[in-house]
């Protein structure tokens, strides 16, 4: 993960300081997001504040939810992308001002890119603003064994990965997502309930570069909420029907290395996550219950000539079977979105 950012994803994101490049990239990622049927995600932006706000704009235009942030990162980093602290945390501090409350579907989150491109003072700071703001957090935790190492060798002194986002108030005092968690040992796990830390699975992302299998069932078990992430910097589809059938095959090869002790995830399980699970950090989203805002999905599955099957089976079809094109209408909270940017022919 650490020489993929250096190598990829650090020189890729510098060329989002071009607004041009960054507005044609930014539309075509939110009609990618509308293709697949995502009514709502937690998105990353880059350090950089005009784009990032574009961004947001384009987020607002769209009809679609997210919560969208600038990324903060200050050290350890190549000189092309760095920024300084104070800067940092005033471009975001105004960026929150600008955009809280301007939006029921589309706020701001505090985003440290992770601990170690992260001074004490930038920890110290973003916890201040998601305290002053309140404002919800998103960073990585526990993606691979060398970022570990790298977190206990800049803070020696602490018991985990996640002890020392605690020990900044970034880790469940305000609502928080975790992404991949594929090393959390039990006493990070035990925290990440204490502080209700959501765990992002990102099983696309995850097995393209190696990482390791996240233990899913474990965090689900120990009743640690969970939800399903694409992670597009090295996962390869904003498809989260494909995050789905990922996890649960990933679930398949944790069941195996345990010796089948690890029950796997079942599609209804993968389903849930994908809905009223992740749903859960936006408010009352991914279900039909009463008192839900009706974001949902009008499937035509006729193609697969499933009419005669259990609604549970034909919704297992569409999961590992199904694509955009039987999607064929996409509502937010009661509103039908079109294509958010159409291209011209």
């Amino acid at each position: 993960m650490v020489p993929w950012l250096f190598s990829h994803t650090f020189p890729e994101e510098k060329r989002f300081k071009d607004l041009k490049y960054a507005e044609q990239t930014y539309k075509n990622f939110i009609n990618e997001i509308w293709k697949n049927g995502t009514t709502r995600s937690s998105v990353w932006g880059t350090l950089h504040k005009e784009p990032t706000e574009l961004l947001i704009d384009l987020f607002l235009k769209s009809g679609l939810g997210a919560y969208v942030s600038k990324v903060n990162m200050d050290a350890n980093t190549p000189e092309f992308l760095d920024e300084d602290t104070d800067s940092s945390l005033r471009e975001t501090e105004e960026m929150i001002e600008k955009y809280l409350g301007k939006s029921q579907l589309v706020k701001p989150i505090i985003t440290p890119r992770f601990i170690p491109t992260s001074s004490k003072e930038l920890l110290k700071g973003l916890s201040k603003l998601s305290e002053k703001y309140s404002i919800p957090v998103q960073s990585h935790l526990s993606e691979n064994l060398s970022e570990i190492d790298w977190v206990k060798e800049l803070y020696p002194n602490s018991e985990n990965y996640g002890s020392v986002y605690d020990l900044f108030g970034l880790f469940g005092q305000r609502p928080t997502l975790m992404a991949h968690c594929i090393h959390s040992d039990i006493e990070e796990r035990t925290l990440m309930k204490k502080r209700g830390v959501f765990a992002v699975h990102c099983p696309t992302s995850n097995l393209n570069l190696g990482s390791g299998i996240m233990p899913i069932r474990k965090f689900m078990d120990e009743g640690i909420p969970v939800a399903l992430g694409t992670d597009i910097g090295a996962g390869e589809t904003c498809s989260m029907l494909r995050v789905m059938v990922s996890a649960i095959q990933m679930s398949k090869l944790a069941w195996m290395d345990s010796d089948k002790k690890l029950k796997f995830l079942s599609t209804s399980e993968a389903f849930y996550l994908a809905t009223k699970g992740g749903g859960s950090f936006f408010g009352k989203v991914g279900s039909f219950e009463k008192g839900y805002e009706f974001d949902a999905l009008i499937i035509d599955d006729s193609c697969f000539d499933m009419s005669s099957y259990p609604l549970e089976q034909r919704i297992q079809k569409f999961i590992y079977n199904g694509d955009d094109r039987n999607i064929i209408h996409r509502y937010v909270s009661g509103d039908l979105v079109k294509e958010p940017f159409p291209k011209s022919i």
